[in-house]
């Protein structure tokens, strides 16, 4: 059998398979972009399937001394609690301390530093003041996967009993907490 040179139309079939993907790209990004422009796209609105379930199971050693906590402590709550993954090195986690900072007489906080070497992590609680009532370490971030963590800040509202009932992947604003958080908080006490 010989081979039989390939067709035109198979030849231009095969050069506008490119076009089309990259046509199908362009118009993701479009209709991305029109989201944002109309409010209605959030990129760090992330549908977390951990809303509404307990806590995974961990257990997180200190961060500074008898400050350690893990699944067993957050699931005998009887109120709700935030619990905040930061890191030293995290920009945005130096941003919302400040908002932190108020927001820990409203509701006790919880810190978990990630990834974080324990003498940068106290030093950097230090430097901005420390909103929380606890600070576990986990070193190598093997707790965070369990949490679903894309990445630092990100803070869970921990309701009575260890559910999840409210994430975000984005650093804490005074809107976030008058709108969502303490709403939600103050419905979760007993």
């Amino acid at each position: 059998m010989s081979e039989q040179p390939s067709s035109p139309t198979r030849r231009r079939l095969l050069m506008a398979a490119p076009l089309v993907v990259a046509g199908g790209v362009g118009v993701g990004f479009w209709r991305m972009l029109s989201g944002m422009t109309r409010g209605s796209f959030d990129p760090h609105d992330i549908h977390a399937p951990a809303l509404n379930r307990p806590v995974p199971d961990f257990t997180l050693p200190d961060q500074a001394p008898g400050t350690g906590f893990s699944a067993a402590d957050l699931r005998g709550l009887k109120a709700p609690v935030l619990v905040n993954y930061f890191a030293s090195w995290c920009i945005p986690c130096v941003a919302e301390m400040p908002v932190l900072n108020v927001l820990k007489d409203r509701l006790p906080i919880w810190g978990i530093a990630y990834k974080d070497k324990p003498e940068h992590a106290l030093g950097f609680v230090q430097r901005a003041g420390n909103p929380y009532a606890r600070i576990a370490a986990d070193h190598d971030g093997l707790a965070a996967i369990d949490w679903g963590v894309s990445g630092v800040p990100e803070t869970f509202l921990v309701g009575p009993g260890g559910i999840i009932r409210w994430h975000t992947a984005s650093p804490i604003t005074e809107a976030m907490i008058t709108n969502t958080i303490m709403p939600l908080a103050d419905s979760l006490k007993s």
